[in-house]
Parts: structure tokens; sequence; C-alpha cells
């Protein structure tokens, strides 16, 4: 069993920041990708960004060039700096890993969501 715990989430002015951190933690063997993805009311859970263990990144489009995702391997952590927010990023971000447990079986997991809303 592996536990996601995110955190960092909040209410801020358009153009400002935040950081989203998910620490896992469990019957871990190997963490390979952890990410972020969002979900806005009435509309479908997206992508936002993805770190693979060796460190490859993928962005959405829409938050490229505004932000960063990054971990700690070591801690099994995975952040997200969030700049120049706007009122469309307002969602329910959550946080994903995906691995590798001590009985070698795969896992794919979810955090319980962090709120992030910009207001205008």
């Amino acid at each position: 069993q592996v536990q996601l715990v995110e955190s960092g989430g909040g209410l801020v002015q358009a153009g400002g920041s935040l950081r989203l951190s998910c620490a896992a933690s469990g019957s871990i063997f190997s963490m390979n990708a952890m990410g972020w993805y969002r979900q806005a009311p009435g509309k479908q859970r997206e992508l936002v960004a993805t770190v693979t263990a060796g460190g490859s990144k993928n962005y959405a489009d829409s938050v490229k060039d505004r932000f960063t995702i990054s971990r700690d391997n070591a801690k099994n952590t995975v952040f997200l700096q969030m700049n120049v927010l706007k009122p469309e990023d307002t969602a329910v971000y959550y946080c994903n890993a995906r691995g590798y447990g001590l009985t070698n079986r795969g896992f794919d997991y979810w955090g319980q969501g962090t709120q992030v809303t910009v207001s205008s």
C-alpha cells in the first residue's frame, strides 16, 4: 500500500504563486513517474505535468513557462511550483505516483486532491 499526502493548495490572486507538494510513503520498491493532474468543475481530469525518475519532464501546453515540476527521489516527493497563476488554473489538483511495491507489483496511486483557487 502506498499513501500520497498533498499540501500547498489555497486561494491566490491572479498573477500570484503557489507551491504544491506530494509525499509518497509505504511499500515502495521503486518509484517511476510522479505527476500532477487537475480537474475543474464540469471538466475531465487533465494532465498538468509529470516527471520520471530520470528527470524527464512533460507539461501541458497551458502551463508551460509558468509551472515547474520537480522531485526529490530520496524522499519520494514531487513538487509543483505554479507562477503567474490565472483564473483558469482553478481546479482540484491531484498527485499521481506510479512504481513498484516491495512485492514487485506495479502500483498507480492518486492523492486526495488539493484545491487551488485563483481569483481575478
